[in-house]
């Protein structure tokens, strides 16, 4: 009995293959989005926490400072008592144009030390050679190629144990280049301690406890909010693709609703059949699901380097090239295959299971009970709307973000069939001629079976007009920021302090003006935190981008009376104009203006260039902005490379500058903007297959308009205008939706995840080009069914009054 009813069962999809299809494209286009965002995420969180591993920070607990640096007195203070201890420097160095990550370590205690002793000893480097003048880098092999470019004093040693970017080195080394002789980032505090040691807390009060497992997860959790968006965009793709899903599966279980009679007639318990279908989902769900993980794999093979700029330019955060097959995302995405193909099908399978014996198949009757449903689907959207409204009014944070944004969306998706619904009855309402009325009831009789391809289109298109305006909005922001923060016509990196010296009497003598470009890097809360001493010099005052400020800003500014702090650091830490700010605990100044700071993750100070070298007199004085008339450029940099063999790649023009920044930025961005393509695409493969699925439903509203004299070519035409009509009423309702996910994303998302806040700008042309794009994915989808009504044989129009219905 089984073996025939799973063979009735089975034999509708050889009957209906496009319907097979497009059940298993769905759900294979949901997950593999899911799976190729998962891939990404999963390879970027194993890459942070191999780099925390390689780097030994797994292992052990760190104490690091609240404020400032540690300094050579407090470890010698806390290693006199017992503790065993090993110092870290971290900072930025910069050979010619390049920059790189380094970190001084003991090379006599740090947990490292095993693996760049087997490394010197596979290069042949002479022993001791790393503690003695001039120092030796252990790098990774792709790392170590380019600062072998860049500098030929220090000698290299590859290993792969390493990871990219980082630059490893004695700590004495560190020391000189970074100007930090007597300071230290933290300090790791190795395994198998003496007990009864005096307590930490007592001995280093100003130093805080970090474990092992929060310091190794610092990049992290800094990126948590760039892997959240991803999550967020990949279950937007998911959800889309199962608005695919739910309706092929309740077009088939309606189809198959007379077999179903016959079967129970003879006797198949209903249980039983719905254990067959639910088995026959579950087999559709593993064969699209696995077909769905091949192409998320090669989707995020595709979109990987792209990630990789976004999180080294919005976070300074690396990522391996490799992408690998792992387990959890994999699991993950069968999961969500299975998972959502029940969740798509548990409507239909509870309709079925409740479905009386003598029940016939109704289409109509399940459109009209629709059409009664778009009141509390309604209601219910609005009470979606209301609660993503108190979470956000009641709650801060990243998580209440997307709490608020989820209930925007999915609000505004189940509303949208009843507004619909309400501008077709106006239509109709405003017509007189036969024809038109007739267009706007069937397109409204048509709305039921159309509703889930039309909530993905709107989906899509607000998610794409939400997300184009925060990008754009953020490019043109930027390009004005820049324009502030690059005031200076040429921008010049001297190679030694030497040459940085002659370079400046030189300018002076020309009668260019010199802005000395000088920083220094401390710690701040456990946090990198760099402060830049300016000169005092009108190009400040006219051109800094300035958010909130006291009177007189700059005034206090060089008078090293106060400072200037970042957006970012200024959220991060609850600061404003008027509050005090200790960097050291003999050095508080208080906060002059807030300025903004975009693409930076870090805290960053600004302070007179006197105030920060009566603290630091040994930074170096390498870096320099030059003010002079644009038309004097080109003689100039000619002049300063002849004067004094800088090379070229150390003299860039302000364009140069903006040129790169902007080419950064815009490759940045490039992963949203082909997830917005992949999910708009998925909308409008829904909207095809609404329209495929009920194709054959369409003939007996069909057959009696033919009847009455209209051809079959203007029935066709009916069939596109139809589904333009649709399409233009969703996205005009989207334009709205989207405009409300960008101010979120703007004022919302984005302060939460990176600190700062964007102006929000309109761009209409952009909206009226997806609008363009969505009609055209409209007729694009209407388009082969109304090829098929135009070459429709008469005769199959004819059977429709032949048959009961």
């Amino acid at each position: 009995m089984i073996r025939s009813a799973l063979s009735a069962i089975l034999s509708h999809w050889r009957r209906h293959p496009l319907q097979l299809a497009t059940l298993m494209a769905g759900l294979a286009l949901a997950t593999g989005l899911w799976s190729a965002v998962q891939a990404i995420n999963g390879e970027a969180r194993a890459s942070y926490a191999r780099a925390a591993e390689q780097l030994g920070t797994t292992a052990a607990d760190r104490l690091a400072p609240e404020d400032g640096t540690i300094t050579l007195q407090q470890y010698a203070r806390l290693r006199r008592a017992g503790w065993q201890l090993t110092p870290v420097l971290e900072g930025t160095v910069r050979f010619k144009r390049q920059s790189f990550d380094i970190m001084g370590i003991d090379l006599l205690s740090h947990p490292l030390v095993p693996a760049l002793a087997e490394a010197a000893e596979q290069d042949r480097a002479p022993a001791l050679d790393a503690l003695l003048p001039p120092g030796r880098f252990f790098a990774h092999p792709e790392t170590a190629r380019v600062l072998a470019a860049a500098q030929s004093e220090h000698p290299v040693t590859e290993t792969d144990r390493l990871p990219p970017g980082m630059l490893i080195s004695d700590i004495s080394l560190a020391s000189r280049l970074l100007r930090q002789p007597d300071s230290l980032s933290y300090l790791l505090i190795l395994p198998d301690q003496i007990s009864g040691l005096t307590p930490l807390q007592h001995l280093a009060p100003g130093l805080i406890r970090i474990p092992a497992r929060s310091a190794a997860a610092d990049t992290a959790r800094l990126t948590d909010s760039f892997h959240l968006n991803l999550t967020a965009f990949g279950l937007l793709s998911f959800a889309v693709g199962l608005f695919i899903v739910q309706g092929t599966i309740g077009l088939s279980l309606e189809q198959r609703r007379g077999m179903i009679r016959t079967l129970r007639g003879l006797g198949v318990p209903m249980r039983v059949l719905v254990a067959l279908i639910a088995a026959e989902l579950a087999v559709v769900a593993l064969i699209s699901g696995t077909a769905g993980l091949a192409g998320g794999y090669l989707v995020a093979a595709a979109l990987l380097p792209d990630v990789q700029a976004t999180l080294s330019g919005l976070y300074g955060a690396a990522v391996d090239g490799g992408l690998g097959l792992r387990l959890e995302w994999v699991l993950s995405g069968l999961a969500m295959a299975c998972g959502g193909t029940f969740l798509a099908g548990a409507q239909a399978l509870y309709a079925l299971w409740r479905m009386p014996l003598l029940a016939a198949p109704a289409p109509q009757a399940r459109g009209q009970q629709a059409n009664r449903s778009h009141t509390a689907a309604a209601c219910a959207g609005a009470l979606c709307i209301l609660a993503g409204l108190a979470i956000i009014a009641l709650f801060q944070g990243l998580i209440a973000g997307f709490v608020f944004l989820s209930g925007l969306m999915l609000g505004s998706a189940l509303m949208l069939p009843l507004l619909i619904a309400t501008g077709l009855r106006i239509g109709a309402r405003l017509c007189t001629r036969p024809f038109a009325e007739w267009l706007w009831a069937d397109t409204r009789a048509q709305l039921p079976g159309m509703s889930l391809a039309l909530m993905a289109l709107l989906l899509a298109l607000a998610t794409n007009i939400g997300v184009g305006t925060m990008v754009s909005s953020f490019r043109l922001t930027f390009i004005g920021w820049l324009d502030q923060r690059l005031p200076a016509e040429v921008y010049v990196t001297a190679v030694s302090d030497q040459q940085g010296t002659g370079l400046t009497q030189w300018l002076e003598d020309q009668g260019i003006t010199v802005l000395p470009i000088r920083r220094s890097d401390i710690r701040y809360k456990g946090a990198p935190l760099r402060i830049y001493g300016v000169a005092d010099d009108e190009t400040y005052r006219q051109n800094w981008p300035l958010l909130e400020a006291l009177p007189g800003v700059w005034d206090r500014v060089a008078a090293g009376k106060a400072l200037l702090v970042n957006e970012q650091f200024a959220r991060r830490h609850d600061l404003s104009p008027g509050l005090s700010l200790a960097l050291a605990p003999d050095w508080e100044m208080t906060i002059a203006g807030i300025y903004s700071d975009y693409g930076n993750p870090n805290g960053q100070v600004i302070t007179s260039l006197a105030a920060l070298l009566d603290r630091e007199p040994d930074i170096p004085n390498r870096q320099f902005g030059l003010r002079l008339p644009a038309e004097d450029v080109p003689e100039i940099v000619s002049s300063i490379r002849q004067a004094f063999e800088i090379p070229q790649e150390n003299i860039v023009d302000q364009a140069g500058i903006k040129a790169r920044s902007l080419s950064i930025f815009d490759r940045t961005f490039t992963i949203t903007s082909a997830l917005n393509l992949l999910t708009l695409g998925v909308a409008g493969f829904a909207m095809l297959t609404s329209l495929l699925t009920l194709w054959s439903q369409r003939l007996p509203q069909l057959a009696p308009v033919w009847a009455m004299g209209l051809s079959r070519r203007q029935l066709a035409g009916a069939e596109v205008l139809r589904s333009l009509l649709l399409a233009a009423i969703t996205a005009v309702l989207a334009l709205p939706l989207g405009l409300v996910l960008a101010w979120a994303l703007l004022a919302v998302i984005n302060v939460e995840a990176f600190g700062w806040k964007l102006p929000m700008h309109l761009f209409p042309g952009d909206w009226l080009r997806l609008i363009l794009l969505a009609l055209l994915a409209a007729v694009v989808a209407a388009a082969l069914p109304a090829r098929r009504l135009s070459r429709l044989d008469p005769a199959e129009l004819l059977k429709v009054f032949a048959n009961e219905r």
